[in-house]
């Protein structure tokens, strides 16, 4: 169920049955080249929940368009949160779920600055007790290196090339202006990857790979095993919020253990 285009009487008694989940999509407005839009990471997070929500009988969420896009923040209509906002946003999201009677948080990360931020949410929220848990695209990594046929820019970096130009093409093709797609290999210093570092020195398209070898079909591979995997990593999640919510005694999630 769409939250945003339902009356507050529905998403109530979403919130009530079940597991009772609400699924958020945490993306950002960044640069991805001269031939993405700027929603791309936005784009992609909202895709991933809606087919969770739709899998799960959950509730979706308006997505949050912004996040900490610092890296990027050196191209022109790149607009960036600081960490402390990303995290203060998703706490007070969680905090307000929580008071509706949501039997808890999934929120789907979009974009690589958000994680720590998210992170420092989603132990907040769990300390206050509302269960909650960050996805960062669980599964897409390894389906990425089965259908990527381009050389990454820099190992784990899929930025405006094809990865990304592939999800586009299967989400927003519209959008997509493949004659002004340029392919990009910059040398990154010996720390890239380790140190916070801006992009915009390395390449001046934005772009970090080739993007040319993108497919809708390699998009579509992407998005549903970045699902399936999503989907098993809920298993426990929601297994948890329904025990406590039946009255069994509560077994805490991994995540509220980790150092």
């Amino acid at each position: 169920m769409d939250a945003y285009l339902s009356p507050w009487t529905d998403v109530a008694a979403a919130f009530a049955r079940s597991h009772g989940l609400a699924i958020l999509p945490f993306g950002a407005c960044e640069q991805h080249g001269p031939h993405l839009p700027l929603g791309t990471d936005t784009i992609t997070a909202q895709a991933v929940a809606a087919a969770l929500a739709d899998r799960l009988d959950a509730t979706l969420l308006p997505p949050i368009n912004y996040g900490d896009t610092w890296n990027n923040a050196g191209y022109p209509g790149t607009l960036s949160l600081s960490s402390a906002t990303v995290t203060a946003i998703a706490v007070d999201l969680g905090e307000a779920l929580a008071a509706s009677g949501a039997g808890g948080l999934v929120i789907v990360n979009g974009d690589w600055g958000n994680r720590n931020p998210l992170y420092t949410a989603t132990r907040s929220l769990i300390a206050s007790g509302f269960p909650t848990i960050t996805l960062d695209y669980p599964g897409m990594d390894a389906a990425i290196a089965e259908v990527r046929t381009s050389r990454a820019a820099a190992p784990g970096l899929a930025h405006a090339e094809e990865v990304e130009t592939s999800l586009m093409l299967e989400l927003a093709p519209d959008a997509v202006l493949m004659e002004r797609a340029v392919s990009c290999y910059p040398e990154f210093p010996s720390d890239f990857g380790t140190a916070p570092m801006q992009l915009h020195r390395f390449s001046p398209s934005g772009v970090f790979g080739d993007p040319a070898d993108a497919t809708a079909g390699k998009g579509r591979a992407i998005l549903e095993a970045t699902v399936t995997a999503s989907l098993a990593v809920l298993e426990d999640f929601i297994g948890g919020i329904l025990r406590e919510r039946n009255g069994a005694p509560h077994r805490p999630h991994e995540s509220e253990n980790a150092g």
